[in-house]
């Protein structure tokens, strides 16, 4: 096995989040404590100063990406005597489970759809792009669901397809947390987005390459910009078992939540529980899968505690 290189060199700036939030300038603050309440999750309140401090300044920064990446759209079909359509700019979100990609994707789209240069923000979870259960079943991944394995590549990469050729109405799946599965009968539109946001846990996942030289597009090919969240295995448990603990006492309690039969521990259960998933399925999804992919985002969120962003790394090259 050939060894590591050493390389004196990181790829990426890194800022503290007082130097961060330098960076707002005079981005005005869009969002009202009523707008934040509703962006938040059920273990991830949204404050003001996590706005203003963090991501106020990437709204800021996405806007500048959003408006040279239209400017350069127009300069090419220009050049090349097209009339294509626009070009939507695609932000791919990765991360583990319980980091709060789904909490930070909400945000970023209330924040980028106060832009005027790109008013129509479009958010799509990669959950609807997971095998449905049955499926799963029957090849024997239920315990894998999360796992690069259990998506429908292909259908997430030809929709992918569809939203970078502007095409005027694309479909997604739809799933449902509630059932624990893809939704057969409803589908979430996409209609002339300027910017697409696309979540989920293995966006940033390369493919394996072809030894022929044939060309295999990885889900990130799409992306115009990619944002890592990150935090310490730790605190990413905690978090987890939290969540688990909570929805125990309000999602889990309804008959048609396919996690129904955890309604009934006790909290000392339910915590021993939520930490066995956690360690024997979530947690090796994040050391096999995820985290690896964490140095080919543009921009990677480290967390520390009560999910604060403590520092901002923006890659160089």
């Amino acid at each position: 096995m050939n060894p590591r290189p050493t390389v004196a060199f990181s790829p990426y700036a890194v800022y503290t989040r007082d130097e961060w939030a330098a960076l707002r300038a005079d981005t005005p603050m869009p969002l009202s404590e009523a707008e934040l309440d509703n962006l938040s999750s059920l273990t991830e309140r949204v404050s003001t100063g996590e706005v203003v401090d963090v991501y106020l300044p990437l709204s800021r920064l996405l806007n500048l990406y959003v408006e040279a990446a239209q400017t350069l759209h127009g300069a090419t079909t220009g050049f090349l005597r097209k009339r294509d359509g626009k070009m939507p700019f695609i932000i791919g979100l990765a991360g583990s489970v319980a980091v709060g990609k789904s909490t930070t994707a909400r945000v970023l789209q209330a924040l980028l759809a106060r832009w005027p240069s790109h008013p129509k923000v479009a958010l799509v979870p990669t959950d609807g792009f997971l095998f449905e259960n049955a499926l799963l079943e029957q090849r024997g991944l239920m315990n894998r669901k999360g796992f690069p394995e259990s998506y429908d590549l292909a259908r997430l990469l030809n929709f992918l397809a569809d939203v970078k050729s502007g095409k005027e109405r694309i479909e997604a799946p739809a799933y449902s947390h509630l059932i624990y599965d893809v939704l057969p009968d409803q589908t979430l539109v996409i209609e002339r987005p300027d910017i697409v946001i696309v979540e989920g846990l293995n966006v940033l996942q390369p493919a394996k390459l072809p030894k022929d030289g044939e060309a295999i597009p990885f889900v990130s090919d799409f992306f115009d910009f990619s944002i890592y969240i990150d935090a310490a295995d730790i605190l990413i448990e905690e978090w987890y078992v939290e969540r688990f603990l909570r929805l125990r006492q309000t999602a889990f309690r309804d008959p048609a939540s396919y996690f129904h039969r955890y309604a009934t521990l006790s909290e000392e259960e339910a915590r021993a529980t939520g930490l066995a998933i956690w360690r024997s399925i979530n947690l090796v999804n994040l050391t096999d899968n995820i985290l690896p992919t964490r140095q080919r985002a543009d921009l990677v969120l480290r967390k520390g505690i009560d999910h604060a962003v403590e520092t901002v790394a923006l890659r160089k090259l």
